[in-house]
């Protein structure tokens, strides 16, 4: 674990998934699948860790938390880079941060549903910032397709097939 990592995850200890047992870490601002995490997050009986910039409500169970970072940039990003590791899920769209996941070890899941792995990590980290370009540049307008009930559909079997990927390898260890 680099000094980055390490400073981060000591500077807020408590709020921290344990070694040895599966933790969802949720890139939470935008994420519009927190509902459905702690549904799945409770049939398998696994820790969920809301990151956010600022207060969210969630639901007043002992295995869900809420982790309120800084308001830097990238402060929530960081957290959950720094807590990532092979018995965790990250559910997040922000491609820069399931590049940090994945090369964590981390099963990692966008809210549609579409994995990221190290075999496509590569390209989509390429595509991400060619879009970045070209709309900067003023050749691409819009953002990214609306959420449908086909990407939560998808978004439930993925993270559902995540956990029990990371529960059949002894919860990542």
């Amino acid at each position: 674990m680099d000094a980055r990592r390490r400073a981060i995850r000591a500077s807020n200890p408590l709020s921290a998934p344990a070694p040895g047992g599966i933790a969802i870490l949720v890139d939470a601002d935008a994420c519009p699948v927190k509902n459905e995490i702690y549904r799945v997050a409770a049939r398998h009986g696994v820790r969920v860790f809301i990151v956010a910039n600022s207060y969210m409500a969630i639901p007043r169970d002992p295995s869900i938390e809420r982790v309120v970072v800084g308001a830097g940039f990238d402060a929530a990003d960081d957290w959950i880079a720094a807590n990532a590791t092979a018995a965790s899920v990250v559910v997040t769209a922000d491609v820069p941060l399931a590049s940090q996941a994945v090369k964590a070890g981390a099963e990692v899941i966008a809210h549609n549903g579409r994995p990221f792995t190290e075999a496509g990590i590569g390209l989509a980290l390429a595509t991400r910032n060619l879009m970045q370009d070209l709309r900067e540049a003023g050749e691409v307008k819009g953002g990214n397709a609306p959420f449908t009930p086909r990407d939560r559909s998808a978004f439930l079997g993925a993270l559902d097939r995540a956990l029990v990927r990371l529960k059949r390898r002894g919860g990542g260890v």
